[in-house]
């Protein structure tokens, strides 16, 4: 009876996966590269060509190039709210769903809708449009997408508060890049293209850097040729000739390192489209009442954004953590265990005790991998 139940369920979800709309996502590495253009552009040719496609939600930005070439095309309504005293306007999920267009063009993938919406994010929005069957067109920056979040900081400064999961892009079943120059890009800026003249020198300075440019494209071009290589590893390759890798992140309560390894796994987990866990083992030295309540809290917040990334947690107690990393090799069936860069001290602690050296072995023995994350 449960082997029937499986089938049934994964007959059913190949059916609602045949009736989901598809996707298709243009990534760029910066605002100003043309996305929303390229968006309208694709609209003009589907009507063209006979296709019904609807304007549901497109930001111009003021960009006059942009805005001429909404020109033409049918929009629906968006939805009017009041916030803190404001008109505001949102994408019309309802209206959408209840027209039905073949296609809909909806900008800023990455944007969080007003307070008291049915859906916190409008990728959560476009979820439930392609569910409805609903073909879909949006736009994102290279910067919005939750696992580069720390290496866009890294590179600009700036820390980016509206993100989409990683698994947002890994569900479109097509990623375009839209590509400029360092100098093509800063053209535009100068020329008034982007931003408004009282916005161009500050940018200038801070964003719109040539090196943090070159930096951003090579992360955009990076990001889209992994989506590719997926999609030809999973749907090209046949199945059984597939190596079905399952990701490890060993954490701990440290905040900063236990972010890296989850953030850097779901990457590894990501080009690979495989199944990923996050273990953390509570050794009586990390008991509740033994680290500070601010540790607590970072880790439950590790776990959102592991939870939010696609991550499966694991949570238990312990006295020797490698002794629960290889259980869990065993029973999940890891081919790689990811764990972070140990501080000197731990280091030489577990070279002595020859804890590491056990751990390496037993793995090796199993062909299972282990990443050393910086």
């Amino acid at each position: 009876m449960e082997e029937e139940r499986k089938t049934a369920e994964h007959f059913l979800q190949l059916i609602k996966k045949s009736r989901r709309g598809k996707f298709k996502l243009y990534i760029g590495m910066s605002a100003g590269v043309g996305k929303t253009f390229r968006m309208l552009q694709e609209a003009h040719t589907l009507l063209r060509n006979g296709i019904d496609v609807k304007i549901g939600y497109i930001e111009t930005h003021h960009r006059a190039e942009t805005a001429a070439l909404l020109e033409g095309l049918p929009l629906i309504p968006r939805r009017t709210l009041f916030y803190k005293g404001k008109e505001l306007e949102e994408l019309d999920v309802h209206a959408v769903i209840n027209l039905r267009p073949e296609v809909v063009i909806i900008d800023e993938l990455a944007h969080t809708n007003i307070e008291g919406s049915k859906n916190e994010k409008r990728w959560q929005d476009v979820y439930e449009i392609l569910d409805a069957g609903i073909n879909v067109i949006s736009a994102v920056n290279i910067q919005h997408i939750e696992s580069l979040n720390d290496e866009i900081k890294h590179i600009t400064g700036i820390t980016v508060q509206e993100r989409i999961p990683d698994s947002v892009v890994g569900r479109a079943d097509e990623v375009v890049n839209i590509d400029l120059t360092a100098d093509e890009l800063i053209g535009r800026l100068k020329e008034g293209k982007i931003y408004q003249a009282e916005k161009i020198a500050a940018a200038l300075t801070n964003f719109f850097q040539s090196d943090h440019i070159l930096q951003l494209r090579e992360l955009a071009l990076r990001e889209v040729a992994t989506q590719v290589n997926r999609k030809v590893e999973t749907e090209v390759v046949k199945p059984n000739t597939l190596k079905q890798e399952r990701f490890l992140a060993c954490i701990s309560s440290n905040e900063k390192s236990a972010k890296n390894i989850i953030k850097k796994t779901a990457r590894l987990a990501n080009y690979y489209h495989s199944k990923w866990y996050v273990l953390y083992v509570q050794t009586p030295a990390e008991n509740a009442d033994r680290i500070p309540l601010s540790r607590q809290r970072h880790l439950i917040n590790n776990y959102k954004i592991a939870t939010e990334l696609g991550a499966e947690i694991i949570n238990v107690k312990g006295t020797s953590v490698s002794k629960a990393i290889m259980k869990q090799v065993e029973e999940k069936k890891i081919t790689t265990v990811c764990i972070g860069k140990p501080r000197l001290a731990i280091w030489n602690l577990l070279m002595a005790t020859d804890v590491f050296n056990v751990l390496l072995k037993k793995l090796a023995a199993k062909n299972v991998d282990m990443v050393i994350l910086s």
